[in-house]
């Protein structure tokens, strides 16, 4: 058997989806089952099987020959990774063509498995699955929008309410309206008055799921000269959003700027994404769009795990992964953590549910560039954790999290670092950010990354409103101007008068 490579969990096992949409077809291998799953490889397939099913009532014949080749290369990828369970999804098109059962009879034989038909409340419910997998947490209307239909469900926490299913799907509604807009807006409408739940959202967010919805918001992003290249919880302001869909509805895409980043194959169901949206947007009425890369894939591996595994906070899982796949101890990641929560409560500094969840991943993450050039580390993890695939974190949180350990690395008055990422978050997280890493900055230089001296360490009150980090007489040793110094920078920081002591030695005041 072939060593697997220290750059993986050790203790995973790979599993493939394949999920047959009406449009793209698509391969994804994780790694194993996860609270944030991680990818091993992803292909996929612009196929087109629901391409004049309106008119035919069947799958497109030549998109269904090239179906079974893509079937074949894909079960032979699985083989290759490893993966030790084949999971096979269909949706719209297959349940809904009179020659859908052949085919899927087909399908099987080639891919040597079986095929889960799901039924569009089953779609409705693993996309909902997916969007509570990926948000902290969910409340609002979740939409996926695929080729042939478009689910609605309402969402609240882990609560999944009313669902509906519509043949609102780009290449359905194409086809229903003959490649005429004006219709399809009229269409669109039509079928969105029977969505009774979307008055329901009023005022709440609307989790837009499905590849045409995530180009369009590629191209909103390019519009508005966005930083942050990372789709998953994007947020699309509704002024902002009516101006740009208005202009994708008329149909001339090709002058959108930006579009060269998408594929020929998607751009022409552009507009009629646009339109529904549209139409969502009239009806529901929301406070915001936001963009969810979680489906129907990542619903159904969310419905594998069990109920203490779904319970699981997703940012924290997947920066517990990368600090034992890259760090230079996991345990001293875990002391961070902890001595850096005594730290905030010592120096008054309260925090929301999410700035706590913020500060331990920051944390969890702190040492993953140790590996890179000095003078590299605070950019190169930077660049790791803003543009990783994290789930349950918005993008104001991706910000504080690698501005965090940028500052670290670099400088705490470092004012030249990443402007681009420092506009994303509001003051209060940039100033958190800032004193996190000035602690990271104090500790590090008396822990050496090695777990087992900060439980050790604690702040004590003294007179004259002092704060005093006290190392203990065994750590006496690491007591020095080094320390000294970066505990200058974090008094400096905020404003109070510190001293580094050393129980029943020497004491030096820094501010």
């Amino acid at each position: 058997m072939i060593a697997v490579s220290q750059g993986r969990l050790q203790d995973r096992r790979p599993l493939s989806i394949i999920d047959i949409g009406s449009n793209s077809i698509r391969l994804v291998v994780y790694e194993g089952l996860a609270r944030s799953p991680s990818l091993l490889f992803n292909e996929k397939m612009l196929a087109g099987l629901g391409r004049g099913i309106v008119s035919t009532g069947k799958l497109d014949p030549e998109a269904v020959t090239r179906s079974m080749e893509e079937f074949r290369r894909f079960r032979a990828l699985s083989d290759q990774a490893g993966a030790e369970h084949i999971y096979v999804l269909a949706t719209a098109a297959a349940r809904e063509a009179v020659n859908g059962p052949d085919f899927i009879h087909r399908a099987e034989e080639v891919l040597r498995t079986e095929i889960r038909v799901l039924t569009g409340r089953q779609e409705a419910y693993y996309s909902a699955l997916g969007v509570i997998s990926g948000f902290h947490p969910a409340n609002g209307i979740a939409g996926d929008l695929g080729g042939g239909s478009l689910e609605l469900i309402d969402i609240n926490r882990e609560a999944i309410g009313d669902g509906i299913t519509l043949p609102l799907g780009g290449l359905r509604l194409q086809d229903m309206a003959k490649n005429s807009l004006v219709q399809a807006q009229k269409i669109a409408r039509q079928e969105l008055a029977r969505a009774k739940l979307l008055k329901g959202g009023q005022g709440r967010v609307f989790y837009a799921v499905g590849g045409t919805w995530r180009n369009l918001a590629r191209l909103h992003m390019e519009m508005t000269n966005y930083p942050l290249g990372v789709m998953h919880h994007y947020e699309i302001p509704v002024d902002s959003a009516q101006a740009f869909l208005k202009q994708v509805a008329k149909g001339e895409v090709e002058k959108v700027r930006g579009i060269e980043g998408v594929s020929k194959n998607r751009r022409s169901l552009l507009p009629y994404g646009a339109v529904v949206l549209q139409e969502i947007m009239s009806a529901m009425q929301p406070s915001k769009i936001v963009v969810s890369a979680q489906g129907v894939r990542e619903g159904f591996l969310y419905s594998l795990l069990d109920a203490e595994e779904q319970k699981a906070d997703p940012l924290i899982s997947a920066a517990e992964e990368l600090a034992l796949l890259r760090s230079r101890s996991v345990h001293h990641a875990h002391d961070l953590v902890e001595w850096t929560g005594k730290a905030f409560k010592a120096f008054g500094i309260d925090e929301t549910e999410d700035e706590t969840r913020y500060r331990h991943a920051a944390c969890l993450l702190a040492d993953i560039g140790w590996r890179a050039h000095p003078e590299y580390r605070g950019r190169q993890s930077l660049n790791i954790i803003a543009h990783a695939s994290f789930i349950g974190v918005d993008h104001p949180g991706r910000a504080y999290l690698a501005l965090a350990n940028a500052y670290r690395h670099d400088g705490i008055f470092n004012d030249g670092i990443a402007p681009e990422i420092k506009a994303l978050a509001p003051p209060r997280l940039l100033e958190r950010a800032r004193v996190l890493a000035a602690m990271m900055r104090v500790v590090y230089l008396l822990t050496a990354a090695m777990p087992g001296v900060m439980p050790r360490l604690k702040w004590e009150s003294r007179g004259n409103g002092a704060l005093a980090l006290v190392l203990p007489a065994s750590l006496s040793d690491l007591y020095g101007e080094r320390p000294a110094g970066r505990l200058a920078q974090l008094a400096r920081i905020t404003n109070r008068r510190l001293v580094l002591a050393v129980e029943g030695g020497p004491s030096v005041s820094v501010k």
